[in-house]
C-alpha cells in the first residue's frame, strides 16, 4: 500500500508557478486544517497544516514531494442579485452572510429566505451554479486563522454592531 503524500504548506496566490494538478474546493471546503482530499486528476493526498486557513482560491499545497496542487473555487449553487446593490448589501451584511461583490451584481451562497427577502427589497435575483469566492471582511478574513460565522439574524432581526 502506498503511503498517502502530505501538504504541509499553502502557496500564496502569486508566489507559485507550475502546479502539477488542481483540486476545486466549495466555500465551506476552503476552510481547513486537516482533511484528506483527492485532486482533479485522482492525486489522493492529505492536507496537514498548523492551523485552520480560509483560502481564496488561487494558492497552492505544496506537497512533501514538491509538487504542487493548485487550490481552485468549487462549482455551488449561489444567487445573482442585482438592483440597488449598496442597499442590497447592506442587508446582506446585516445577517452576516458571505458576500461575493462585483461591479454590476452581488453573488452569495443559495439560501430560500435570503432570495425571498430581496426580492422583497426588489432585487432581481437569479439562480445559478457557479464558483463563489466572497469579499474576505476588513478584519483579517482570508488570512490563516479559524472562522466564525458569527450571530445569525433572521428576516425582520437585526441589531447595530459597534
Amino acid at each position: 500500500m502506498t503511503e498517502l503524500l502530505h501538504a504541509p504548506a499553502v502557496v500564496p496566490k502569486g508566489q507559485w508557478q507550475g502546479a502539477a494538478d488542481h483540486v476545486a474546493l466549495d466555500y465551506e471546503g476552503r476552510f481547513l486544517r486537516r482533511k484528506r482530499l483527492v485532486s482533479a486528476g485522482g492525486l489522493a493526498f492529505l492536507v496537514d497544516l498548523p492551523e485552520v486557513v480560509n483560502l481564496a482560491g488561487g494558492e497552492a499545497f505544496r506537497l512533501d514531494d514538491g509538487r504542487l496542487v493548485e487550490v481552485r473555487c468549487g462549482l455551488e449553487p449561489v444567487l445573482s442579485v442585482s438592483g440597488d446593490l449598496a442597499r442590497l448589501a447592506w442587508h446582506i451584511g446585516n445577517r452576516h452572510t458571505p458576500c461575493q461583490i462585483e461591479p454590476t451584481r452581488l453573488v452569495i451562497r443559495a439560501d430560500h429566505v435570503l432570495e425571498a427577502m430581496l426580492r422583497q427589497l426588489g432585487a432581481r435575483v437569479t439562480a445559478t451554479v457557479e464558483p463563489f469566492a466572497p469579499e474576505g471582511g476588513a478584519y483579517g478574513m482570508g488570512r490563516t486563522m479559524g472562522h466564525d460565522h458569527g450571530p445569525s439574524h433572521g428576516p425582520g432581526q437585526f441589531h447595530v454592531h459597534p
